[in-house]
Parts: C-alpha cells; structure tokens; sequence
C-alpha cells in the first residue's frame, strides 16, 4: 500500500485547502483511514477518520471546519480545511489500518490502529 499526500502549501488565516490521499495497493474491505497532524514540537494529533462503511469521526479541536471524505471509485481520501487559523500550521498525514479492529476502532483515531503512512504535506498558516 501505498499512500500520497498532496494539497498543501501557504495560505492566509481564514482561507480554506483540500488535502488529497491518493492510494494505490489498497485492497481492504475494511478499513480505517484518517487524517493526522503534526507540528514541530507538538505531539501527533488525530483529526479525522473514516471507516469502509462511511462513519466519520473528529477530534474536538477541528470539528466543524474540517470534513474528510473518501472517493472509492478514485481510491482517493481528501480533507477540507476551511476557516484556517495559524495553528493549524503543520505537517499533515493521512493513514490506514487496513484490519477489522481498526475498522471498529475507527473513532478513535488512535494512530496505534494504522498500517501504512503517508509521507505527508505542509500546511501554513500566515496571518
């Protein structure tokens, strides 16, 4: 499996992106993938996640101005960011857990539960 980010760059506080996850290998019929955040001398954060039966789950901190979505046909994971705030300058990842558990455990974005990584997009916040 492998996954590539792309959609990131530099953009002003309250402007909006939309990451893309592109994967290829991927043959899991249950899944659990996500999206995850870091930022230099923060620890990991986990956004975003969505199951193969389409249930989303999202961290407090981004709820309401982020929404992932997955497009199967194109085997395609994306993440709109709208209302961007300088902390959301980071380094962001998407992941999945191609198992039953992950599948179940989904919402917990527990980054424990992923297989494969990305190798992520930078995402920057200017004022």
């Amino acid at each position: 499996v492998q996954l590539v980010e792309s959609g990131g760059g530099s953009v002003q506080s309250g402007g909006s992106l939309r990451l893309s996850c592109a994967a290829s290998g991927f043959t899991y019929f249950v899944y659990c993938m996500a999206w995850f955040r870091q930022a230099p001398g923060k620890e990991r954060e986990g956004l975003a996640s969505i199951n193969s039966a389409g249930n989303t789950n999202y961290a407090d901190s981004v709820k309401g101005r982020f929404t992932i979505s997955q497009d199967n046909a194109k085997n395609t994971l994306y993440l709109q960011i709208d209302s961007l705030d300088f902390e959301d300058t980071a380094m962001y990842y998407c992941a999945v857990g191609g198992t039953y558990y992950a599948h179940s455990r989904c919402a917990s974005r527990d980054a424990s539960l992923m297989n494969y990584w990305g190798q992520g997009t930078q995402v920057t916040v200017s004022s």
